[in-house]
């Protein structure tokens, strides 16, 4: 009875630890990763598969940004649910955001991806590798299930990536492709417009009328202009034949040298155009340059040949109508008589008045205008003689010669009474610019003048001035000399008028902002004063020192007001940033000590015994020798032990080969903010 009874007890204890045995391994607490990718909890997975599982793992770390560790349990537990229980194991193994931990519960037939907010997969990429798995986990599959899981999140096993990478090296060539031709093809086109441009200009110059001309362009204009000037020259040369013939050599000089004028410059052309057509090589600039002054020399040989066939025309009208144009000189000879009367006796009146150099330019005019007179009278009577010959064409010329006669004698004769005007006028303006500068240096006396410049300047014009009275005055008068002389002291004195007139407000406003500097200065000092003496018990030295020193510049800010007022301004300046600093710090020590501040911090209502508490800055010693002892107390006492933080990484990546991470994972939460908790994975 007692050995059946034994082995009653005996099987049933047996019966107890196998059922506890079994329930121990079906339930899986969340556990500590192992070193590698695979922690496999219920050793489903064979070695070789365990190894092919590391390797797949460790080629998707190497080619992705991202991780994925994978554990085998029998069930999940503490917490069941399967969500929890895989997020609960990548906090606790310091999982980051771009690794990922699949979870599967072997006995349970669950799984689930638990993945951080802020990964590389999205939550439907995960949902969509979770279903994907799926058939493989029913079916037991357990490494092809990894492995797939794995493919999906690089992407075809990285087939993805690299057509990915494919696509945009081919796009890349392409552009790159594009942009060669592009390139070229710009190049070709600029290319061909700077040949097709030489040498001009790319910004065409208002001022060059050839800056908007191609040097094909100015060469077609030159050989053309060159051409047309030297037809012109050939034209010319005729007329100037048929001229000579007709008005005879004399008559014709100047338009002989005209032509000989447009015949050099029409050799310089050719000579220019030779050069072009050398055998030796020329630049594209001087080949330019070579082809406008071309273009210049032709438009000058058409300027002089223009001015000449005028000059013909007018010849050749005189002649044809040579008896009423006599008639006309004739008459213009006659008015000139009285002018030419006249021009002595007014010269001999400016002469009685002003000084020879005065008249210089006029000193010869009536006898010049006389001579002039006289080759009137000879050239009318030759062309009378011509006319009464039928010489028509020597008529001319001595009609011209004449009119030219006549208008130059008029000229000098008008020349002495005009500057006999002109004389008058400057005379009255040198006599208004000695009154102007009278004045001028009366108002320069007047001025400080503290360097001696202004008095210097007064007295040379008060020199100047005595000389233009001398050269106004008297029988021999230069009015020009005096003019420009009071012209010259006149600018002189202007000039140091102005700096004395500067320096007259400047040392103004210097006063003036002296006496307001220093009465400011003085009125802060003494508030600074009396608020250090009624807090002398809280003030430190610093605002004593600040205080000390501004009273002393301010001092001597007051002896230098009467002589230097500059240096004086600089210095009541310097006061006033003294006593500013000193009012500043002095304010600041009486509120570091002010008992007000820890009665606002939380020492009750009232004063610190019961009294009412004072304003800003305390009242009284009492409250000065109460703020010294709290702030002593604040800054001498201590306080023990501060806190400390601490920090750990919230992740972590491998750089290659299995054990690649130190043995465990360690505990504590992370602080990457938690993982995503998502609606995934469920029951296979």
């Amino acid at each position: 009875m007692r050995i059946r009874w034994l082995m009653t007890a005996s099987l049933a204890l047996a019966v107890a630890l196998g059922t506890f045995s079994a329930t121990a391994a079906f339930a899986t607490d969340p556990l500590t990763l192992d070193s590698g990718y695979v922690t496999d909890d219920v050793g489903v997975l064979s070695a070789d598969e365990q190894n092919a599982v590391e390797a797949r793992l460790l080629e998707l770390t190497e080619n992705s940004d991202a991780d994925l560790f994978v554990v085998l349990v029998d069930s999940f537990t503490s917490p069941s649910d399967y969500v929890q229980w895989a997020d609960t194991v990548a906090d606790n193994n310091n999982l980051g955001p771009e690794q990922y931990l699949l979870a599967i519960a072997v006995e349970q037939s669950s799984y689930y991806i638990s993945a951080a907010q802020g990964g590389p997969l999205s939550d439907g990429k995960l949902d969509d590798i979770e279903e994907k798995i799926q058939p493989l986990l029913a079916q037991g599959d357990w490494d092809g299930a990894i492995i797939l899981a794995a493919d999906e999140i690089q992407g075809d096993g990285g087939a993805g990536a690299l057509r990915a990478v494919l696509v945009v090296a081919a796009i890349f060539a392409a552009a790159l492709v594009i942009w060669l031709i592009v390139r070229l093809v710009a190049r070709a086109r600029r290319n061909a417009a700077i040949r097709e441009r030489g040498a001009m200009p790319e910004t065409p110059d208002p001022n060059d009328p050839f800056s908007t001309l191609t040097d094909d362009q100015v060469e077609t204009q030159a050989g053309s202009a060159l051409v047309q000037a030297d037809d012109a020259i050939t034209s010319s040369r005729e007329e100037l034949g048929f001229a000579v013939a007709q008005f005879g050599e004399g008559a014709t000089a100047a338009f002989s040298g005209a032509v000989d004028t447009a015949k050099a410059k029409m050799s310089e052309a050719f000579d220019l155009r030779q050069k072009l057509d050398d055998e030796i090589e020329d630049t594209v600039h001087d080949r330019r340059a070579w082809h406008i002054r071309i273009i210049q020399l032709c438009d000058e040989i058409d300027e002089v040949l223009d001015a000449n066939a005028e000059a013909f025309d007018a010849l050749r009208k005189l002649e044809q109508n040579a008896p009423q144009e006599l008639e006309r000189v004739r008459a213009e000879r006659a008015t000139l008589q009285p002018v030419l009367a006249e021009a002595a006796p007014t010269l001999a009146a400016l002469s009685s008045s002003y000084d020879a150099a005065a008249l210089s330019t006029v000193a010869d005019n009536p006898a010049q205008a006389q001579e002039r007179a006289a080759l009137a009278d000879r050239s009318i009577s030759a062309a009378a003689d011509a006319i009464a010959a039928g010489k028509s064409g020597e008529a001319a010329f001595a009609i011209r010669t004449a009119e030219q006669s006549v208008a130059q004698a008029a000229q000098l004769a008008q020349a002495i009474t005009a500057l006999g005007a002109e004389l008058t006028a400057i005379e009255a303006k040198a006599q208004a610019l000695i009154v102007e500068l009278q004045g001028d240096v009366a108002t320069a006396q007047r001025l400080p003048d503290t360097a001696g410049t202004i008095t210097a300047t007064a007295a040379a014009t008060n020199d100047l001035l005595r000389q233009a009275q001398t050269d106004l005055s008297g029988s021999a008068r230069s009015p020009q000399r005096a003019l420009e002389a009071l012209t010259a002291a006149n600018t002189q004195i202007d000039a140091a008028i102005a700096q004395g007139t500067e320096s007259a407000e400047r040392a103004r406003r210097v006063q003036q902002m002296l006496e307001q500097t220093l009465s400011q200065a003085n009125s802060e000092v003494r508030a600074c004063r009396e608020y250090i003496e009624t807090r002398r018990g809280t003030v430190g030295s610093t605002a004593r020192t600040r205080l000390s020193q501004a009273e002393t510049t301010l001092t001597g800010a007051l002896n230098l007001r009467a002589s230097d007022p500059e240096a004086a301004l600089t210095a009541a300046g310097r006061a006033l940033e003294l006593v500013r600093q000193a009012t500043y710090s002095a304010q600041a020590d009486v509120e570091a000590q002010n008992p007000q501040r820890y009665e606002n911090a939380g020492w009750g209502g009232g004063g610190l015994f019961g009294g009412s508490s004072s304003g800003s800055g305390g009242s009284g010693i009492g409250g000065d020798i109460l703020g010294g002892i709290i702030g002593g107390l604040l800054s001498g006492g201590g306080g023990g032990g501060g806190s400390r933080s601490s920090s750990r990484s919230s992740s972590w990546r491998s750089s290659g080969g299995g054990g690649f991470r130190s043995s465990g994972f360690g505990g504590g939460g992370r602080s990457s903010g938690g993982r995503s908790g998502r609606s995934g994975g469920g029951r296979f």
